[in-house]
């Protein structure tokens, strides 16, 4: 049986990967593994928010995780296959090759927002990112639609 995780941030071309990811997972007989990641708040000044409220933030984003992958899990469910739903907390990349060691994926589905090169090289890609680091096959899918 092969392991699928399936990471997501919940922007538009999220819908498009799990929709993939249910024909892989079916057509391999397969189990999935869906994944989103909470990156830290990043604290710039001594103006920042109190942890108190950051720790709030925090607590509404997992709540609010744990809702939208239900939603998505859903999708696996119906019809009739398996998959987990996990939430973790760290920087993408990182956070994507740990889960995958730890489930023992076979394959990464993620897609890839396209930004361009420009963004890319101030930010950084999170899909380059887990393509030099994977132990395990990698599929890209890029976005077609508008980017929300």
């Amino acid at each position: 049986m092969k392991t699928f995780l399936i990471p997501v941030d919940f922007s538009a071309v999220s819908e498009e990967i799990v929709d993939t990811a249910v024909g892989f997972v079916r057509s391999f007989g397969g189990r999935a593994v869906l994944l989103h990641i909470i990156q830290p708040p990043i604290v710039t000044s001594e103006y920042a928010l109190p942890v108190d409220a950051l720790q709030a933030a925090i607590n509404v984003s997992e709540k609010s995780a744990d809702i939208r992958l239900s939603a998505l899990a859903a999708k696996f469910r119906d019809t009739g296959l398996a998959v987990e739903a996990v939430v973790r907390h760290g920087p993408p990349v990182f956070a994507i090759l740990e889960e995958a060691a730890k489930v023992q994926a076979d394959f990464i589905i993620m897609g890839s927002h396209g930004h361009g090169k420009f963004y890319d090289l101030l930010v950084g890609s999170t899909a380059s990112g887990v393509l030099k680091g994977a132990k395990c096959g990698v599929i890209i899918m890029p976005h077609h639609g508008k980017i929300s």
